[in-house]
């Protein structure tokens, strides 16, 4: 099995900056991508940032220039480092991770618990 934990969201004012992480950790022996997903009240789950293994970052048009995702492979991690902010950034944030693990030997989606990031005008 395969865990995805999160941490460091809370609340900021407009302008401030937060870092949050997500470590996956189980039976995973591979990991092809990972990458952040928010979803705002009443508002669909988009894409923020994706980084795949050896491949290029891609980006939200609305977070460009104020968000870095980053990753550690050697401990399962990856970062999303967020400056600038902004209230309309205030959502729930979702790590997502693909990956091959034993159980499921083909890449499949896992997400995380999702962690709360409000930013306050």
């Amino acid at each position: 099995q395969v865990q995805l934990v999160e941490s460091g969201g809370g609340l900021v004012q407009a302008g401030g900056s937060l870092r949050i992480s997500c470590t996956a950790s189980g039976s995973v022996f591979r990991i092809n991508a990972m990458g952040w997903y928010r979803q705002a009240p009443g508002k669909q789950r988009e894409l923020v940032a994706f980084m795949p293994t050896g491949g290029s970052t891609n980006y939200a048009n609305s977070v460009k220039g104020r968000f870095t995702i980053s990753r550690d492979n050697a401990k399962n991690t990856v970062y999303l480092q967020m400056i600038s902010l902004r209230p309309e950034d205030t959502a729930v944030y979702y790590c997502n991770v693909k990956a091959w693990s034993s159980q499921k030997p083909y890449e499949y989606d896992y997400w995380g618990q999702g962690t709360q990031v409000t930013v306050s005008s």
